[in-house]
């Protein structure tokens, strides 16, 4: 099985390499990426989307489609890390932690009353106890999550867009759960809703690019939104790269989460790092 699998790689790798010699060379000032390409989206790009970043206007409207499928490998990516790392077999031991001292206890066989106010449960005896990081981290999470917001709704106009600022929302989930524990950020954005999100971002954006086919022009031709929405084309793409970046942005906040999640937790989503 090991040398199909070898075969078939050296095979298709034979045959990109082989493709490679159409393609022109690094840097070469004739290529058609530099003569028309290139300087088309830099002088119409505004105009033709109300877009002042170029590079948004050209990830997010012309070449939506190659960016809908970036998403897709990211979705693609958290599903095979939940496949192959996720374990439903709890810890058979039980371990408490003393809330005002920060003393940790080893229970076998027998559990500590869940209404007990002094003790917190908690899934290994080296989870780290700081009462001044967790609650700096509690604060600086909702600011974390409010950067994030501004990051993907303002990519418009400078450095930002889907898959930043997904990375800012899932950085600060993980976050509690670093300065924490698992519980808690699966408390916050439980296991379902995290694989939930991961589905309805691409669903998102490959649900804008139906509809645009159901309006009558092409997949993910934002311009025909405006029918809709009661506003010209311009600012109708610039609205539906608003709204494919958001699915961006939901994909790569859920898909971090998971991956971190199971990583950390040996695929057992209790306590972590």
């Amino acid at each position: 099985m090991k040398a199909i699998g070898l075969i078939i790689v050296i095979i298709t790798g034979g045959l990109l390499l082989y493709a490679t010699q159409d393609f022109p060379s690094w840097g070469d000032p004739a290529s058609p990426a530099s003569t028309h390409i290139a300087t088309y989206h830099l002088e119409q790009a505004y105009e033709e989307t109300s877009v002042p970043n170029v590079v948004t206007a050209v990830l997010a409207d012309y070449r939506s489609f190659d960016t809908m499928f970036e998403t897709g490998v990211i979705f693609c990516a958290g599903l095979g890390c939940f496949v192959l790392l996720r374990l439903f077999r709890k810890r058979e031991d039980s371990y408490y932690r003393h809330v005002s001292t920060g003393i940790t206890l080893h229970i076998k066989g027998r559990k500590i009353p869940d209404a007990s106010s002094e003790f917190e449960r908690i899934d290994t005896l080296w989870t780290p106890y700081d009462l001044i990081v967790k609650a700096v981290c509690r604060i600086l999470a909702p600011f974390v999550q409010l950067f994030g917001l501004y990051v993907i709704a303002h990519g418009h106009h400078s450095p930002g867009g889907g898959f930043q600022g997904g990375v800012i929302l899932g950085a600060s989930v993980i976050l509690l759960a670093i300065s924490h524990d698992m519980r808690t950020a699966i408390g916050r954005v439980s296991e379902k809703t995290i694989h939930i999100l991961m589905a309805l971002g691409v669903l998102l954006y490959a649900g804008i690019g139906a509809l645009c086919m159901l309006l009558g022009t092409n997949f993910l031709d934002y311009g025909s939104l405006s029918r809709i929405l009661f506003i010209n084309e311009i600012e109708a793409r610039s609205l539906g790269i608003l709204g494919v970046e958001v699915g961006v942005g939901i994909t790569v906040m859920a898909v971090m989460i998971s991956i971190y999640n199971n990583l950390s937790s040996e695929g057992r989503q209790d306590e972590g790092l």
